[in-house]
């Protein structure tokens, strides 16, 4: 039974994002105060679902938050991730804006581990973002381990504790050393915001992505830190094997 309250709430915040290669359902803005140093900041959060069947098309074609919210309980969302996008200030009109694609790390950011510095990342790309004054957090779902998912990570891990690099352990378990893609989250960052992004990655291949699909990245900002024994040669292994901008000394020779 679709209420006609919650039709009428929901159809001023759901839009069709549509680019060459994709189509994807967003939801948003909603207003999350977030937990900060101690301090509370709002972001507006949006998060987005990828269009994968007949049925959904038919839906986002004739735009209907009625059809969609009927097909809600039936997608088993909860079997799966979304991605979603915190955005700060002004985005869509700032003069500056600094953008973050950040591939989920179930371990790193929210356990704390210290085998990566994902978690560190996350937090001080948030904090970046609100010092500049404008900006965009993009959360990517389907990024775990460099696209093999938690569960292959996990053996990864295992390869990785005996002897193995990152790379090693990927290639080892028959995946790609980095199999993400940035196309639905470049299309969410268009729909946001026309407008040039400063980037914030030590990676190249986030940047290369951009322009491609011909935004305007006017700089690129490194984000290294949270160095221990226990990442370092994950770290090394990202540089000297993966191509990762940010050559920190402090890494390199550990």
């Amino acid at each position: 039974m679709i209420h006609n309250k919650a039709v009428s709430l929901l159809k001023d915040k759901i839009a069709t994002v549509q680019s060459d290669t994709s189509t994807n359902i967003l939801v948003g803005p909603i207003r999350l105060p977030v937990n900060l140093d101690g301090q509370t900041v709002v972001f507006q959060w949006y998060s987005w679902l990828p269009v994968q069947s007949e049925e959904d098309m038919a839906a986002c074609q004739t735009a209907s938050t009625e059809t969609l919210i009927k097909r809600l309980s039936s997608l088993n969302l909860a079997e799966g991730q979304q991605s979603s996008v915190l955005v700060y200030g002004d985005f869509e009109h700032a003069g500056d804006a600094l953008i973050r694609m950040h591939s989920i790390c179930h371990t790193g950011d929210i356990f704390g581990s210290k085998r990566c510095d994902c978690g560190y990342q996350l937090h001080q790309s948030m904090r970046m973002i609100v010092e500049n004054g404008a900006g965009a957090l993009f959360y990517l779902a389907n990024h775990e381990g460099r696209g093999i998912g938690l569960f292959s990570k996990a053996m990864a891990y295992i390869l990785q504790e005996n002897g193995m690099d990152t790379v090693e352990a990927n290639l080892e378990l028959g995946f790609a050393d980095d199999s993400r893609s940035y196309t639905d989250a470049i299309s969410i960052l268009k729909h946001l915001r026309q407008q040039p992004v400063t980037l914030i990655t030590n990676n190249p291949k986030k940047l290369e992505a951009l322009k491609a699909s011909g935004m305007n990245v006017v700089k690129r900002v490194p984000l290294w830190g949270d160095v221990s024994e226990f990442n370092v040669k994950y770290l090394q292994t990202k540089v000297k094997r993966s191509g990762h901008f940010g050559q920190n000394e402090e890494i390199l020779h550990a």
